[in-house]
C-alpha cells in the first residue's frame, strides 16, 4: 500500500484556509492514484504531529502544500513527523531545487518520502497560467495582456522572493504574454504601484499564494486601488488607472494545484502516470464548465 499526505499550514482565524487543501485531497482521492489520501495542519486538526497515525499504509508520500522552502518545510515539518535522520543537506537545494527525501518516521516506522513544496515545481507556472484562463474566460488570454505575479516578499525568507522571480521568468519565457512581473508586498517592486509596470491595457494578477485570507481577500485588492475597503468589494476586472485589472485570487486555490501535488509525489518515484492525466483532464473540464 501507498499512501498520500498532503500537510498545510492551516489557520485557527481562517476558516477557509485548508479549504483548498482539502479539495485538492478530495480530487487526488477521487483519481485513484493512492490507496489513502490524508491532510494534515500546523494550525488545525489532524496536526502534524498526529497526521502519520492516521495512516495505515507502510510507504507515504508527503507533499507540503507550501509556497517556498523554508523554516516549515526545513524545520517545522520534519521536526513534528519526527523524521529519523532528516537534515536540509538531503536536499541539495539552491532553495528552489528541493526534490526528495526518502526518511523514516522514528515513532511510527513508516517510510516517508518527504517532497519538496508545491511553490517551487515548475508545474506551477501552469497552474498560474491557468488562474490567468480562469479569472479572464479566456483560454487564449495573453495577447496584449500583462501578468503579474505577487508574492509577500520578507527579508527573513529570501528563498519566498526566488520562488516569484522563479516561476515570473518561467512565464515570461512562455512568450505568450506581453509583459511579466513579479510584484511584493513588502519589499520593491510593489504590487501598490502596479499600473506602473505595465504599458498594457490590461493586466491579470495573480497571488503566488496556498489560500485565500487576509493578504489576498483585504490587502491587495486595497494596495493595488480595485477597492478603499475590502467589505464592499470590487470589480474583476476593476479599473485603475486607465488599465483593467484582472485580479485572480490566490493561485493555490486553482483546481490544477492537484497536479502539481501529484507531480511532486511522481517525482519521489510514485507509479501515478495515469493518475496525473486524469487529473489534468478533469480540471480542465471543470474550468471551462465554469466559465
Amino acid at each position: 500500500m501507498q499512501a498520500l499526505v498532503i500537510v498545510a499550514h492551516g489557520s485557527h482565524l481562517n476558516p477557509d484556509s485548508s479549504t483548498p487543501t482539502h479539495q485538492h485531497a478530495d480530487t487526488i482521492r477521487a483519481s485513484g492514484a493512492f490507496d489513502e489520501v490524508r491532510t494534515g495542519f500546523w494550525k488545525e486538526e489532524p496536526s502534524l504531529r498526529e497526521v502519520l497515525r492516521t495512516v495505515e499504509a507502510d510507504e507515504i508520500y508527503l507533499v507540503p502544500l507550501f509556497i517556498s522552502e523554508g523554516y516549515f518545510t526545513e524545520q517545522v515539518i520534519p521536526r513534528e513527523l519526527r523524521l529519523d535522520g532528516w537534515d536540509v543537506s538531503e536536499w541539495n537545494s539552491d532553495g528552489l531545487s528541493a526534490d526528495t527525501a526518502t526518511l523514516e518516521a522514528t515513532d511510527t516506522g513508516q517510510t516517508i518520502h518527504y517532497c519538496g513544496p508545491v511553490g517551487t515545481h515548475e508545474a506551477m507556472t501552469d497552474v498560474l497560467v491557468r488562474r490567468a484562463e480562469t479569472v479572464t474566460g479566456d483560454p487564449s488570454v495573453g495577447d496584449e495582456c500583462g501578468f503579474a505575479v505577487v508574492g509577500h516578499g520578507t527579508e527573513r525568507n529570501e528563498n519566498s522572493a526566488k520562488a516569484i522571480e522563479y516561476h515570473a521568468d518561467r512565464v515570461r519565457d512562455l512568450d505568450r504574454f506581453d509583459e511579466v512581473q513579479a510584484l511584493y508586498m513588502d519589499e520593491d517592486p510593489e504590487v501598490d504601484d502596479v499600473t506602473d509596470f505595465f504599458d498594457t491595457t490590461d493586466i491579470v494578477v495573480v497571488p503566488l499564494f496556498v489560500a485565500d485570507g487576509f493578504h489576498t481577500q483585504e490587502d491587495i485588492p486595497e494596495d493595488m486601488g480595485l477597492t478603499d475597503d475590502y467589505r464592499t468589494g470590487y470589480d474583476v476586472p476593476a479599473t485603475v488607472d486607465d488599465h483593467r485589472i484582472w485580479y485572480a485570487g490566490a493561485v493555490g486555490t486553482e483546481g490544477l494545484t492537484a497536479d502539481v501535488i501529484l507531480e511532486r509525489a511522481a517525482d519521489a518515484g510514485a507509479d501515478i502516470s495515469t493518475a496525473i492525466e486524469t487529473v489534468r483532464e478533469q480540471t480542465r473540464e471543470t474550468t471551462l464548465a465554469d466559465d
